[in-house]
């Protein structure tokens, strides 16, 4: 006999080690880079939270105490609302952030690449760039039919 049929087999104990390491090593990362951010929906919740903290901490003297009531009340109200949203569809916010991000993504390539086009070549404030425009070549070309040639010299009175 083997020494591995002597043995008995443990079909779990092969998981339970990757387990372990997996652990071991997210709290590494952890002590590491500290905390990662969650979803997207958590860290909507978080800057609810922070938010009506700090509004119910801002005491002023202009605001009387039925004020400050009112303002909690309506900050509850909010949360009451946005909870159950956050509930039923935390994935939503998840999709939204990522538009966000494409559109951030494309916005900054239209501005790269209008910026790329409004300073590709300009040599000064008089335009004068390696691409001319349509106007300067036509100008430029002697066989062109609206360049007349050298005109004679009139004499214009201004009196």
């Amino acid at each position: 006999m083997s020494e591995a049929t002597d043995r008995p087999v443990d079909d779990d104990a092969w998981a339970e080690a990757c387990a372990e390491d997996l652990e071991a090593e997210k709290a590494r990362r952890r002590a590491q880079y500290g905390q990662q951010p969650g979803s997207a929906a958590e860290e909507l919740r978080k800057l609810i939270d922070a938010v009506a903290d700090k509004v119910s901490s801002l005491q002023s003297p202009l605001l009387g105490m039925a004020a400050q009531g009112t303002v909690q009340q309506v900050i509850r109200q909010a949360k009451s609302a946005v909870e159950p949203v956050i509930e039923r569809n935390p994935e939503l916010f998840d999709h939204l952030a990522a538009a966000g991000n494409e559109l951030l993504a494309a916005y900054r390539s239209a501005v790269e690449g209008q910026e790329g086009r409004w300073t590709k070549g300009t040599e000064g404030a008089g335009g004068t760039g390696s691409n001319p425009g349509p106007a300067k070549k036509a100008a430029q070309d002697p066989s062109d039919p609206r360049d007349e040639g050298t005109g004679g010299s009139e004499h214009i009175d201004l009196d």
